[in-house]
């Protein structure tokens, strides 16, 4: 499993997508198994089902792309890393069955060509990039205000490509199925240029953005799975651990989460106050019908600042934006640091620069170990498994105290325990029509700048609604 970078790295290039069919072809018979099984230390799956709503939807946009009439963009809920693997059979094995069984002909290749975040292939390995590049993969630096040449080739496989194309508007996992992170403006933009750029070709096709929605239940509620990671957690932080009656599974389960939380939270803000010297008071100041539950959330969101903050004052960057925002500007500072652009032959250097460029990239990777942490905690919320008392969101909120310990202890890419099988449910929403919403902004920036807001947030309601 990964750990530290100690040295300084290569620039990062930039992975052309070279789809090949014969490759698709094979890792789509490959693909239960990757889903069934646990393949890679980071990627837990065990899948066992997926079922999915409104297909026929998805189909008939098929049928109308392949004739010509529309181009469309996949905008899919990104909770967990095996999205793409659940997408991919929604495309290979759902869409068409459904689309048989409807009468609707589909003349070709089901697929779609996709966005990726550059940086699984850092964390990941070398090979995730060649495979992803056979299957039709776009990488993006998330961290760039643009990424140029990764738009570039976006923006043409949207509006010329011979497929679809799919991306995740939050821009990363969260973590949680039952909770959609702020949209990154990104889908919306594209949409807009693809209108741009069949109109100054005098093309004709509408471009529609769908919606697609992806959460994960057990098959069996892991409690006793469950049990067990608690009783890990509370064993590897120091607590002592608590015997547990099954019997009132949910309440006590509930108390052990939050005792282990406030631990935690307590010790990091002794952590970030004795040895990063930041001011954090003993106490906070809330409101004073603020329930206990809502005081430990507004710490945790204290202290999340104060972790960026620490490695914003490194690397020079300011803190603006959500935490979101902030953790993908230090990503990029950081790999500026390690992954050196302006060094383009490292091994050319002599021993003593050599030298200085292994520390830089040391010590950046160290402090980007502050943002990670933060990453894993950006959607956790003080009513999330008070609204709904599920295994799942207990077992969700559970694995990311485990990333977080992991990381601590110098797991740069925690392997998850498998809890369960589970079972994913997609929902196809209704299509957005991007073509009708530019011809209400043609000519005016302002317009423009707010016709991508409103698709943005449209976006944002219509996966949350299919996720309730």
């Amino acid at each position: 499993m990964p750990r530290s970078i100690q040295s300084t790295q290569p620039p990062l290039k930039f992975i052309p997508q070279r789809l090949n069919p014969l490759v698709l072809q094979i890792f789509r018979w490959l693909l239960p198994i990757a889903l069934r099984f646990r393949t890679r230390p980071w990627l837990p799956a065990g899948i066992v089902k997926i079922e999915a709503k409104n297909v026929e939807v998805l189909a008939e946009l098929y049928q109308q792309f392949q004739v010509g009439k529309i181009r469309f963009l996949l905008a899919f809920r990104h909770p967990e890393v095996e999205d793409p693997l659940c997408m991919l059979y929604l495309l290979s094995r759902i869409v068409p069955q459904v689309a048989r069984q409807k009468g609707i002909t589909l003349k070709s290749l089901v697929h779609s060509y996709f966005l990726y975040d550059r940086g699984m292939t850092v964390w990941a390995g070398k090979w995730l990039g060649w495979l992803f590049s056979l299957l039709g993969g776009v990488p993006v630096r998330r961290g760039r205000r643009l990424d140029r040449q990764a738009i570039q080739n976006a923006r043409e496989l949207f509006a010329n490509g011979e497929l679809p194309i799919a991306v995740a508007p939050e821009g990363g996992t969260n973590g949680h199925s039952g909770i959609v992170s702020p949209l990154e403006p990104g889908v919306a933009q594209m949409g807009f240029w693809c209108v741009e750029d069949l109109e100054k070709a005098n093309r004709s096709e509408t471009v529609i953005v769908v919606p697609i929605a992806i959460q994960y239940r057990y098959v069996e509620p892991p409690w006793s799975k469950l049990d067990w990671l608690l009783s890990k957690l509370e064993a590897d932080s120091g607590l002592k651990v608590l015997e547990i009656d099954l019997g009132n599974s949910e309440e006590i389960y509930y108390q052990r989460l939050c005792r282990l939380a406030e631990y935690l939270i307590t010790e990091m803000e002794d952590f970030y106050r004795r040895f990063y010297h930041q001011d954090i008071p003993k106490s906070i100041s809330t409101d004073e019908s603020a329930s206990a539950n809502q005081v430990l959330i507004a710490r945790l969101h204290r202290l999340l600042d104060k972790a960026l903050q620490v490695t914003e004052q490194y690397f020079e960057v300011q803190g603006q934006g959500n935490f979101i925002d902030r953790c993908r500007r230090l990503e990029e500072a950081g790999w500026s640091y390690i992954y050196r652009d302006d060094l383009p032959d490292i091994n050319a250097l002599a021993p003593f620069k050599r030298g200085l460029a292994d520390w830089i990239a040391e010590e950046a990777d160290l402090r980007m170990r502050h943002m990670r942490i933060v990453e894993s905690f950006v959607a956790v919320t003080a009513t999330y498994i008070q609204e709904q008392p599920t295994a799942e969101r207990f077992a969700e909120t559970a694995l990311l105290l485990f990333d977080m310990l992991s990381r601590i202890q110098d797991t740069t890419l925690p392997g998850r325990p498998r809890l369960g099988l589970r079972q994913a449910q997609i929902t196809v929403g209704e299509p957005i029509s991007v073509t009708e919403r530019f011809k209400n902004c043609q000519g005016d920036r302002q317009a423009s700048r707010q016709a991508v807001s409103d698709l943005t947030q449209d976006l944002q309601i219509a996966l949350e609604k299919m996720i309730k």
